[in-house]
C-alpha cells in the first residue's frame, strides 16, 4: 500500500489542548422549534431543550448550538429578530435562557448561540424608528436605504435579488427603498455605521456576560456591502461550493468586523469561539474566515454537498484540510442541518439512504477537526417530503423558491406509539411527524444495538476515548477501486485507527490496513453495517465503514 500525508495542524496536548476544546469538538444542533416542547402548545422551547440535556450528555457531543430564540415575529422562525437581548415568549424567558446554559454547564456540555448580524426584523426598534424618520436621518443610517432609478425613483436602487427570491429592495411610502437579501420582513443594516458596530458588541457581551460559550454567525459572509452598490449585470445568482448564492457576498471588509469579534472573545475566560455559517467562491476564500485573528471555525458546506462517491470524497476532505491547514484553523464535517434536506435522504432514502448515511457519520466522525450533529441525523431520520400543503410555513418555499426546508424541521421523536412522540404534553406539534417514525423514536431504538442511536452513541465514545481521534493528522492509504481507506496516528505513536469506507456498489475485500509499520495488529472495532472479518481483511459490502483498531505487536 503506497500512502500520502497531509499537513494539518498536529493535536494539543494537556491543559492546552483541553482549552482549546472546539478544535475537535462534536457540536449538536438543536433545532429549538423541533426539539422538545414542555409548556404543551406544540413548538419547542428552551424548558424543552433543559429537559433533554441528560439525552445529549449521554449521547456523547461536546457542546449544543441553539437556533435563534430571540424575540422576533418570525417571518423567517427567529431569523428575524426584533430585540437581541430577550427571549421570545413561544420559547420561554430570559431566567430559561440562564437556566439552560447553567445546566448545561452541569452536564459538561457548551453553549452556542446564534446571532444574525446581516439583517433585523423590520419590527425591530430601531427599524420602526427609521420608517418613521425622513430620509438621510441618522435613523435610516443604520440600515441600507437608497433612492430609486428613474425620474420619479420607482426602480429600485440597482438588480440585486433576494436570496428568496424578487428583488432584494422594497420601496417605503415616501418612495426611498430599503435592501433586503433576504425577506422583506429582514431589513440589511448598513455595517458602514459605527453604531451598527458598537451595538453588536454590546449584544455580544449580553450573552457572553451570561455564560455562553460562543456564536454561530448567520450570514457571516453578507454583512459588507460592495462599495457603491453596483448593479450585478448577469443573473444573480452564481455557483459557489457546489450551491446557488449571490455574487455580492463575500466582500473583504467583512473581515475587519470577525477580527474586531475576536478580540472581544478573546478578552473573555474559557477560549469563547465564533463559528461562520460563510459562502464563498473557493475553499480558499472560505478559510479566510478562519485565520489566525478571525473566526474560530467555518462550515464546510464543501462536503455537505459531496455526492456519495469515493473519488468526490476525498477531493472535498483533501481541499478542506489543505485549506483549514493553511490557516492554522481545524477543518469542520456536516452532513446536515435546518436549511438542508436530510443526508439520509438526499443519499437515496431507503434502505440505500440508511446504510450510506449510517457509513458517512463513521466518515465524518473519523476524520480531523470539529463535527456537527442535526438534530435527529443520530436516529436516521429522512426528509418528510409529504406535509400537508397547510402546515408548509418556511418563506423561502412561501416566496417560490423551491420545495422549502420544512421537511428537514419536523420535531423529534422521543418516545410512545403515535404522534407527537414525546416532542411535548400537547395533541400536536407545529410541524406534523410522520406516524411511521414510530420505530425511529430515541426510545424506540434505545435498547437496539443495531440501531442508527447506538451507531452514534458507540462512535462517540471512541471518538473521544481512542488517542488517534479528534485534531491531528490524516494518512490516505491506496485500496480497492470506489473506496477510501486512511488512518489517524495517535500524536505519541504507537496505537492508530483506520476508517474504510466503500463507495463502490459492490462488495469488495479490503486488507488490514498496516502502513509504514511491519509489525501492527489490526482489528476490526466499529462497524455501519455487517462485515466479514478475517485474518487477512474484511468483506466490506456497498455503502458500508469499517473502524479498525491499529496496534504494534
Amino acid at each position: 500500500m503506497t500512502q500520502d500525508t497531509l499537513a494539518v495542524p498536529a493535536p494539543r496536548d494537556g491543559a492546552e489542548h483541553a482549552a482549546r476544546w472546539w478544535r475537535d469538538a462534536v457540536i449538536y444542533q438543536v433545532y429549538v422549534r423541533s426539539f422538545a416542547d414542555a409548556d404543551g402548545d406544540g413548538v419547542g422551547d428552551l424548558p424543552g431543550v433543559r429537559s433533554r440535556l441528560p439525552y445529549l450528555a449521554a449521547l456523547g457531543v461536546d457542546a449544543l448550538w441553539l437556533t435563534p430564540f430571540y424575540v422576533s415575529p418570525m417571518a423567517d422562525f427567529g431569523y428575524d429578530v426584533a430585540d437581541y437581548r430577550d427571549v421570545d415568549p413561544l420559547f420561554g424567558t430570559l431566567a430559561d435562557a440562564r437556566a439552560l446554559i447553567a445546566d448545561a454547564h452541569g452536564h459538561g456540555l457548551r453553549v452556542i448561540v446564534d446571532v444574525v448580524p446581516n439583517h433585523t426584523s423590520d419590527r425591530h426598534a430601531w427599524f420602526r424608528a427609521a420608517l418613521a424618520a425622513e430620509p438621510g436621518s441618522p435613523e435610516r443610517a443604520r440600515y441600507v436605504f437608497r433612492d430609486g432609478r428613474g425620474p420619479d425613483g420607482a426602480e429600485p436602487p440597482n438588480d440585486w435579488e433576494s436570496v428568496f427570491g424578487g428583488a432584494a429592495w422594497t420601496r417605503v411610502p415616501d418612495g426611498q427603498w430599503y435592501l433586503h437579501l433576504f425577506a422583506s420582513e429582514q431589513p440589511d443594516l448598513n455595517w458602514e455605521n459605527p453604531e451598527v458596530h458598537e451595538e453588536f458588541a454590546g449584544i455580544l457581551k449580553f450573552w457572553l456576560d451570561l455564560g455562553v460559550d460562543g456564536f454561530r454567525i448567520d450570514v457571516a459572509h453578507g454583512m459588507a456591502k460592495a462599495p457603491g452598490l453596483p448593479d450585478v449585470g448577469h443573473p444573480n445568482q452564481v455557483e459557489m461550493l457546489g450551491t446557488a448564492v449571490l455574487p455580492y457576498f463575500d466582500q473583504d471588509p467583512v473581515h475587519d468586523i470577525h477580527r474586531s469579534w475576536r478580540r472581544l472573545l478573546d478578552s473573555y475566560d474559557g477560549e469563547r469561539i465564533g463559528v461562520a455559517e460563510a459562502w464563498a467562491p473557493t475553499p480558499e476564500r472560505l478559510a479566510a474566515y478562519t485565520r489566525p485573528d478571525e473566526l474560530h471555525q467555518a462550515f464546510n458546506f464543501h462536503y455537505l454537498t459531496a455526492p456519495w462517491d469515493a473519488a468526490a470524497l476525498r477531493e472535498v476532505v483533501d481541499e478542506s484540510l489543505r485549506t483549514a491547514a493553511a490557516v492554522g484553523a481545524p477543518a469542520t464535517w456536516v452532513l446536515s442541518n435546518h436549511d438542508v434536506k436530510r443526508h439520509v435522504t438526499r443519499y437515496g432514502g431507503g434502505a440505500t439512504g440508511l446504510a450510506r448515511a449510517r457509513a458517512a457519520a463513521l466518515l465524518t466522525l473519523a476524520l480531523p477537526g470539529s463535527a456537527y450533529v442535526y438534530q435527529g441525523e443520530e436516529l436516521g431520520l429522512p426528509e418528510v417530503l409529504d406535509l400537508p400543503e397547510e402546515f408548509l410555513q418556511d418563506p423561502q418555499r412561501l416566496r417560490g423558491e423551491g420545495q422549502g426546508r420544512d421537511g428537514c424541521r419536523v420535531p423529534m421523536p422521543w418516545d410512545g406509539d403515535e404522534p407527537p412522540f414525546g416532542f411535548g404534553t400537547g395533541a400536536a406539534s407545529w410541524l406534523p411527524i410522520p406516524p411511521a417514525w414510530r420505530s425511529l423514536t430515541v426510545a424506540a431504538q434505545d435498547a437496539d444495538p443495531d440501531s442508527m442511536l447506538a451507531l452514534y452513541r458507540d462512535a462517540l465514545r471512541v471518538r473521544r476515548e481512542h488517542p488517534a481521534l479528534g485534531d491531528g493528522r490524516l494518512r490516505w492509504l491506496d485500496g480497492p477501486a470506489g473506496t477510501l481507506t486512511f488512518v489517524r496516528d495517535a500524536p505519541d505513536g504507537g496505537r492508530s485507527l483506520a476508517c474504510t469506507v466503500n463507495t463502490s456498489g459492490r462488495t469488495v475485500r479490503v486488507p488490514v490496513p498496516a502502513p509504514s509499520r511491519a509489525s501492527v495488529q489490526g482489528a476490526p472495532l466499529l462497524a455501519s453495517g455487517p462485515v466479514e472479518v478475517g485474518d487477512a481483511g474484511a468483506e466490506l459490502p456497498p455503502d458500508t465503514a469499517l473502524w479498525w483498531d491499529l496496534e504494534e505487536r
